[in-house]
């Protein structure tokens, strides 16, 4: 009997560790009681932070994509600590369609946690995998936003003759600090539109990427699939390298970023981004303090039963 319960209370409380990926629970501690919420998702998530991550292939996603359309996002560390506190972001975040983990490093976190992520699908994976996916549909046709002057066409021409069409029907690079200029954000979208392409690739970098197809995506009817790939751009043109297979592999890929862009890129990974390790380590304990609630420890029957026999 005393084997029986054990492995329930084992059962449930594996059962309720993978569903919290996919509810919310919210407890009055005075008297213990625990009201679910199932979150309104049609695919299953992970909870990081706060952040529901679909938890998809890549073979799904562009399945999904190819099919369904909508605007994906891919959250990395740096994006999950900009999310504490930018409150336009985290409304991107809300009304975007996927979600996509964009970090080893949030992938580690998410088995800690007890509720692995499938796969880690980069921008710089998923784009490439995209347009070769769709390279004899006819339908997909793409604009790059990004990158310095030239380069978005260099990646225009590589693109091109890997899928031997002209799936990449036009591009643009805007100059620094033009999402604050209303009028040259309406002429790029007026260029999109004259462009006839059904996908947009925005590469500039996070949040302004975000921010800036959440904010003019209601213009651009005709676009079905919004891609946010930061530096993709630039990979694809052959004009910064990627860092090595192996590298990506086992998490080291923002090493070989800072290395390769330390005056811009040490702030964030090296203080920014530090909390992110103690946050999770609270959300862990959050989830086990939150179990031990639920499902509290189970006596020992046996030693019941002694301390019975002692006191006849």
């Amino acid at each position: 009997m005393y084997n029986l319960i054990n492995w329930l209370s084992y059962t449930l409380s594996y059962t309720l560790s993978y569903t919290l990926a996919n509810t919310k629970l919210y407890i009055d501690i005075g008297q213990l009681k625990v009201r679910q919420i199932i979150l309104c998702q049609s695919m299953k998530t992970v909870n990081i932070l706060d952040v529901a991550i679909h938890n998809l292939s890549i073979v799904d996603l562009l399945e999904q994509l190819t099919h369904k359309g909508g605007v994906v996002v891919t959250p990395n560390v740096d994006h999950l600590m900009k999310l504490r506190y930018d409150q336009e972001l985290q409304s991107v975040y809300q009304q975007s369609d996927y979600r996509i983990c964009d970090s080893k490093i949030v992938q580690y976190a998410s088995k800690f946690l007890g509720t692995p992520i499938q796969e880690k699908i980069s921008g710089s994976d998923l784009f490439p995998a995209f347009y070769q996916h769709n390279k004899a549909n006819a339908s997909i046709k793409i604009f790059l936003l990004g990158a310095q002057e030239g380069i978005a066409q260099q990646a225009q021409e590589k693109i091109n003759q890997k899928v031997e069409r002209n799936i990449i029907v036009d591009t643009y690079s805007p100059e620094f600090g033009f999402e604050k200029d209303e009028e040259e954000c309406q002429r790029i979208v007026a260029r999109i539109k004259e462009s006839g392409a059904t996908v947009l690739a925005v590469g500039l970098g996070a949040p302004k990427q975000e921010k800036w197809i959440n904010k003019y995506k209601h213009q651009l009817p005709n676009i079905k699939i919004f891609l946010a790939i930061g530096a993709t751009i630039d990979f694809e043109a052959g004009y910064k390298p990627r860092s090595p297979k192996w590298m990506s592999e086992v998490g080291l890929e923002w090493l070989h970023r800072l290395l390769s862009e330390p005056r811009r890129l040490w702030k964030r990974y090296l203080i920014e981004s530090m909390p992110f390790f103690w946050l999770i380590f609270q959300q862990k304990i959050r989830q086990q303090s939150l179990l031990s609630r639920i499902f509290p420890k189970p006596k020992d029957v046996k030693s019941q039963d002694n301390l019975s026999l002692r006191k006849v």
